[in-house]
């Protein structure tokens, strides 16, 4: 009889075991399938290679499946293959083109000395690959030889120790924009014409906005920091960041419109309702040019600004009128 009731606890063990490892596949979501490892070169690769031609000046870049920019993605599931499968990938002789598609990745973000070291190094394992890699190691050895030129938008982000002397400047600017366009008259014809004019715009992001960092330092500098971005407007209007520009520029008239009330009082007799007029039309006008642009990210940002703005000179016309 004791036999019998040992084996039927046991019988309810297991059954309670059972029922536990059921309710724990029910309650324990497994791993989010965007995030699963890849399933292997070709998938990675064959995204990569599908959007390394894109024309990402004009557009921004393609995002894949997760949403996150295709090129950081790709990189990211090559290292990841790299790190597990590195054994594999190398007794399959797919080495070389899994650090060839690194290379692609890696200049797309601009990142020119790990690219070209990956390029030379894909051009030694994979002698069907050697061509294109060594030609796209020139370039990226070029690119980075042309922005090294003059001062980037990460040196003018820390604003200390910036040279004054704003002619040399500008020709280091002209000589960094120059070297840039004969790296695209090299890559003619290639996709890498795209990352050249990515480069020449932000060579032209960082002269404008040395000249606007400076305003209140150089002879002029107001003048001189809205030519810059006013060029900028003209230069790079169609890219994907041209509205991006025209905010810029109408966030310098703005400025100059607070700082002008600001030494000029409304109610003082130095302030002139003609000179704050015009400052009062150029900023609203270029904000109304991104502001009615249906379907843009910017159309949204631009409105919220322009509404702030006109509050702020009807506060400056009520002062002037009640003081």
């Amino acid at each position: 009889m004791s036999g019998v009731r040992k084996l039927h606890w046991g019988a309810l063990l297991l059954a309670g075991l059972a029922t536990l490892a059921v309710t724990a596949c029910k309650t324990t979501p497994g791993p989010d399938p965007r995030y699963k490892p890849s399933e292997g070169v070709l998938e990675v690769v064959t995204v990569l290679r599908r959007h390394v031609p894109d024309d990402t000046y004009h557009f921004p870049p393609a995002q894949d499946f997760t949403g996150r920019n295709v090129y950081r993605s790709s990189l990211l599931r090559l290292e990841s293959l790299e790190t597990l499968h590195g054994e594999t990938l190398h007794a399959s002789h797919m080495e070389g083109v899994v650090i060839f598609a690194k290379g692609r990745a890696l200049e797309r973000l601009q990142a020119y000395p790990l690219a070209g070291a990956q390029y030379s190094l894909a051009a030694d394992l994979d002698s069907e690959l050697a061509v294109e890699a060594l030609r796209s190691a020139d370039l990226c050895q070029a690119l980075d030889d042309a922005t090294a030129i003059g001062v980037g938008l990460d040196e003018l982000a820390e604003q200390e120790g910036l040279e004054t002397d704003a002619d040399g400047m500008l020709t280091l600017f002209e000589r960094r924009i120059s070297r840039l366009e004969a790296v695209a008259q090299q890559a003619d014809g290639t996709h890498h014409v795209y990352v050249v004019m990515e480069e020449v715009e932000r060579a032209d992001v960082a002269r404008a906005e040395y000249f606007v960092g400076l305003r209140q330092i150089l002879p002029d500098g107001d003048v001189r920091a809205a030519a810059e971005l006013e060029r900028l407007v003209v230069r790079h209007g169609d890219s994907k960041n041209g509205n991006r520009h025209v905010l810029a520029l109408a966030g310098l008239y703005e400025d100059l419109a607070v700082e002008y009330v600001d030494a000029n009082p409304p109610e003082s007799l130095y302030f002139d309702p003609v000179r704050f007029q015009e400052l009062i039309d150029a900023t609203s006008r270029l904000y109304e040019v991104v502001a009615n642009q249906d379907g843009r990210p910017e159309k949204l940002e631009a409105s919220r600004k322009l509404e702030a703005f006109l509050a702020f000179a009807l506060r400056v016309d009520r002062d002037r009128f009640t003081r």
